[in-house]
């Protein structure tokens, strides 16, 4: 089920009026949430992950099981000149996490990872569940 929200044209119209920052009671700033792709194959699981922003340096990754954890952070460049003042700031900085179990074991060994024009993709193989022993009683 999705969630309503509910716009105000007359407080649109005078949250652009303004140059400076307004607070309007009742709109917090939220964190931008990391959006994710998964899909999975006969072989394994393809994750796609937007972190525009952020450096690849600054992205961690860790594997338990069937359970993938991704967490980034983006750091604020302070680039203000002699003369400037900011008046509007809308990017986010800071931390931004996420995980997610998949169905089946992830084979840490054999797992890839690429960042590319701020995308982040996994290649995750499924971990090759052992084959049942059948003992022989002597």
């Amino acid at each position: 089920m999705s969630t309503l929200t509910r716009r105000d044209p007359l407080d649109d119209f005078f949250r652009g009026f303004f140059v400076r920052p307004v607070d309007f009671a009742g709109s917090p700033a939220e964190a931008p949430q990391m959006r994710v792709d998964v899909k999975e194959t006969p072989e394994g699981y393809q994750v796609h992950a937007e972190l525009p922003g952020v450096k690849k340096e600054d992205i961690h990754i860790h594997i338990d099981g069937p359970v993938v954890s991704i967490s980034a952070e983006r750091k604020q460049d302070k680039e203000v000149k002699e003369g400037e003042r900011i008046l509007r700031t809308e990017r986010y900085f800071g931390q931004v996490s996420r995980s997610f179990q998949l169905g089946q074991d992830v084979d840490e060994a054999a797992a890839n990872a690429r960042f590319s024009d701020g995308v982040l993709e996994l290649t995750l193989p499924k971990k090759v569940a052992p084959k049942a022993k059948r003992l022989i009683i002597e």
